[in-house]
């Protein structure tokens, strides 16, 4: 089932009928009896951009993904692959999660590609903790942090808030500004 809306763009017959073509390839990786809806959202900037984003929510676990070009088809190819991407990537990981727990209708279907599998056992060993640190937070100010980040060389760094005394993280986001989270109580 599809829910599929344009902002800056009229949802044509064609453009339905391809995004749903599309979207429908990814079925193959679900177990036959699950319904869901993939919620698709086209927009179109000034610029001629097409930007796709597409959200797949399933019992426990929620795909998404977006994509952005310069011809609105391209980006539904873009976002479809993707996705597909990323079923595979964490097929084998979801699947067993989902039998620990005793999930039902989440685990992806099985396909007979076997590249796929030998993919699949490769990308579990990612998620492996293969190293622990233990730390002290020093007290200090965002500016601090950040120069302590630069200063060794990491993309995050924790420490306690000097005014707060609460535990916060500052990053380094892709477009090479800061971010900062706070933590609080709720």
């Amino acid at each position: 089932m599809f829910n599929i809306r344009g902002e800056n763009i009229e949802v044509t017959q064609a453009i339905r009928d391809y995004v749903e073509k599309r979207i429908s390839k990814l079925e193959k990786y679900f177990e036959k009896d699950l319904k869901n809806t993939a919620h698709v959202n086209l927009k179109v900037y000034s610029d001629k951009q097409a930007k796709v984003e597409v959200t797949i929510p399933l019992p426990y676990l929620t795909l998404r993904a977006e994509e952005m070009s310069n011809d609105l088809y391209a980006s539904v190819d873009l976002v479809t692959d993707k996705l597909e991407r990323q079923i595979r990537k964490y097929k084998t990981k979801v699947n067993r999660k989902s039998r620990e727990k005793g999930f039902k209708n989440l685990e992806f279907a099985p396909t007979q590609e076997q590249a796929d599998a030998q993919s699949d056992s490769d990308n579990e060993s990612k998620f492996q903790v293969v190293r622990t640190k233990q730390l002290a937070l020093k007290p200090m100010d965002n500016e601090e942090a950040i120069l302590q980040m630069d200063m060794l060389g990491h993309d995050f760094f924790i420490y306690e808030d000097a005014e707060t005394s609460g535990i916060n993280i500052v990053y380094r986001r892709n477009d090479g500004r800061y971010g900062l989270i706070e933590t609080g109580e709720e």
